[in-house]
């Protein structure tokens, strides 16, 4: 009985250190957007750059932020924003939409990756976080 409980113990342990590894975290997200800032905007007053303004990402079809010139592949690509597309496509953006103007190779680290769309989600579409 002894070994099952501790064995139980190690699970529970071991699941929990996963899941905050994997926790999304806003901060850390917020340092990582340095990276896209070049080319994209958000929070209060943010416009287009030479990307789009990423106010109220979440839920947002794209090619739709408003005065963008976006490429036919991001207008017709289908995609309705959320966490599950946004994490595909910041994995290899040509890979998830081919033909996309976006020229950046992808983050390719799963920590990052939560984090940054901890940061991105955080914010409506006026630029208020939520």
């Amino acid at each position: 009985m002894k070994t099952l409980t501790l064995c139980a113990l190690v699970v529970i342990a071991s699941s929990a250190a996963a899941s905050a590894v994997l926790a999304q975290d806003a901060a850390a997200g917020k340092t990582s957007f340095n990276k896209c800032m070049a080319c994209h905007a958000i929070g209060a007053g943010a416009k287009n750059k030479v990307g789009p303004e990423l106010n109220g990402l979440d839920g947002r079809k794209s090619g739709t932020a408003p005065d963008y010139s976006y490429s036919d592949a991001n207008k017709n690509s289908g995609i309705t924003w959320n966490e599950a597309q946004f994490k595909d496509y910041i994995k290899d953006p040509k890979a998830k939409i081919p033909g996309t103007k976006m020229a950046f190779a992808g983050v390719k680290n799963e920590k990052e990756v939560n984090d940054l769309w901890a940061f991105v989600a955080q914010y409506d579409k006026d630029g208020k976080t939520k």
